[in-house]
């Protein structure tokens, strides 16, 4: 079968819960988006509710902190992410699986192989059962290992961070870390208690996940959006054998779950507003970029972690929010013509965030005159 590249739009924006909100719940938005972005947590709190049919942010949170069925922690790329707590062990054998890549970091500050064990054993001795804030956890990772664990040596913010914290994100990614709720102002860290599934049960299944949501996509765009060796990414498609399906985009290799062959009968319409790192994922997920990016938007949206305007499936502008007391100044810049149609959708996106973050919107469409993530 050939795809081309308007129906991989339609079924990206039917998939990711951008055709329109719809009646699930918010842990099966986070496990049809194969993850939802959490660095910054508010910007998850409405990427997650700007999907669901009614919801807001308290609706996300209650998933998270009440009813446990979201788990925030350290998912694809390494970063901080949203992940369905059913499917934990899952996503945990397959981020486990992939070789790590040179560390980032000068020597002085590296640990040895056996001492960043060392690390990631004893945060999931300290953790079991308990929620710790990092200078807690600091203390506790210390006693166990030694004193070079917790040496001041990573700088971070306007500080230093002590050496042990280079492998939270292992950690994570291994599963015997994830977030805790906060107490007070502090973030806590606690230990998930899920053993991770059979590794290859656990490839499959993020594999299928991320195919269904950015799919079709080939090993590389895989590799790419895990931050995972090409090699290795190509070698675990192989492995998948019958249940991958190879097809073509405009004429170009790809995989699909297969069967997984369905195309929305409309072309990708509507207006969208993404936020911080909603936009980012999108972007790592959707590729080639020319095509994600058309014309205006390669050279103005591309280069930073703007939050940005999607038109018809690609990007057609950016947008910021200012947030002062219960007023929320929404400022967006469009790179292509709105039609008094498109300008009716925007007005609804703009009071469909003011409602999710309890908050009276107003709009102004201009040029956003601040940086990327500011």
């Amino acid at each position: 079968m050939n795809f081309d590249w308007s129906q991989v739009c339609a079924r990206r924006l039917v998939r990711h819960g951008l055709a329109g909100p719809g009646g699930a719940g918010p842990e099966d938005v986070v496990a049809a988006m194969a993850g939802t972005h959490a660095q910054v947590m508010s910007a998850a709190e409405l990427s997650v509710a700007l999907r669901v049919d009614g919801a807001t942010r308290d609706d996300v949170r209650t998933a998270l902190w009440t009813d446990r069925t979201l788990v925030k922690t350290f998912g694809p790329r390494g970063t901080v992410h949203l992940l369905p707590a059913r499917d934990l062990p899952l996503w945990t054998a397959a981020l486990s699986a992939i070789p790590p890549g040179p560390s980032p970091f000068p020597e002085r500050m590296r640990m040895t192989s056996e001492q960043a064990e060392a690390v990631i054993a004893a945060i999931a001795t300290v953790l079991d059962g308990v929620e710790l804030t990092a200078d807690e956890l600091t203390s506790a990772v210390v006693g166990v290992t030694g004193s070079w664990a917790g040496d001041l040596v990573m700088p971070a913010f306007q500080g230093m961070w002590p050496r042990w914290r280079q492998v939270m994100h292992v950690a994570g990614m291994r599963g015997v870390l994830c977030f805790g709720p906060g107490r007070g102002r502090k973030v806590t860290y606690t230990n998930p208690g899920h053993e991770p599934a059979p590794t290859r049960e656990g490839l499959a299944h993020v594999v299928h996940a991320y195919l269904h949501a950015y799919g079709p996509s080939t090993p590389k765009r895989f590799a790419h959006w895990l931050t995972a060796p090409v090699r290795w990414a190509t070698e675990v498609f192989g492995s998948l054998g019958d249940s991958l399906q190879k097809v073509e985009v405009d004429g170009a290799p790809a995989w699909v779950t297969t069967g997984d062959l369905d195309v929305p009968a409309e072309r990708p319409e509507g207006v969208r507003l993404l936020p911080y790192f909603d936009g980012y994922a999108y972007r790592v997920g959707n590729q080639p970029p020319d095509l994600l990016y058309p014309g205006a938007a390669r050279a103005r949206v591309l280069p930073g972690n703007f939050q940005i305007l999607l038109v018809d499936g690609v990007v057609g502008g950016l947008w910021h929010q200012r947030r002062s007391g219960r007023r929320v100044d929404i400022t967006v810049e469009p790179l292509v013509r709105l039609t008094p149609r498109r300008r009716e959708e925007l007005d609804a996106q703009v009071a469909r965030v003011g409602e999710i973050i309890d908050a009276v919107p107003n709009l102004t469409i201009g040029q956003v005159t601040v940086g990327g993530h500011a």
